[in-house]
């Protein structure tokens, strides 16, 4: 079997080829944060935070139900204040199913003392994490 004559530039051009189609790749596999809504709705408030944890937005379980936020660590539901009940319920099957620490990400406003004195007091009997979302 005879061997062709590479020249030096066509042997320089393989690797380049390599690097560059191992940029594209890295490129479109990682994960971006997602833009932030311009409206501040719940929406805003879980893409802001989600972001800043790292975790996955939106994440749907097998029943087609989402998660507000996935992380490494937590199962966490997003919601207003006035709905902080629901947002117990939401956590503690979220953390289930996916086998993570509940959390809630609780957005507050001034007013909302109450609904977060309640917050407190059940999630410390459930270990669910609180995470404040400042309005």
């Amino acid at each position: 079997m005879k061997l062709k004559n590479i020249s030096f530039k066509k042997l320089l051009l393989i690797p380049l080829i390599l690097l560059l189609a191992y940029i594209i790749v890295s490129y479109f596999s990682t994960p971006k944060a997602e833009p932030l809504p311009q409206k501040k709705n719940e929406r805003y408030y879980q893409i802001k935070m989600c972001n800043k944890l790292e975790g996955k937005i939106e994440y749907r379980l097998a029943d087609k139900t989402r998660v507000d936020c996935l992380t490494d660590e937590y199962a966490i539901e997003v919601d207003w204040a006035k709905k902080w009940a629901e947002g117990i319920g939401q956590s503690l099957y979220y953390g289930m199913v996916t086998n993570k620490k509940p959390a809630i990400g609780l957005i507050v406003e001034e007013g909302d003392e109450r609904y977060l004195k309640r917050l407190y007091r059940v999630s410390k009997e459930l270990d669910i994490k609180v995470i404040i979302l400042e309005r």
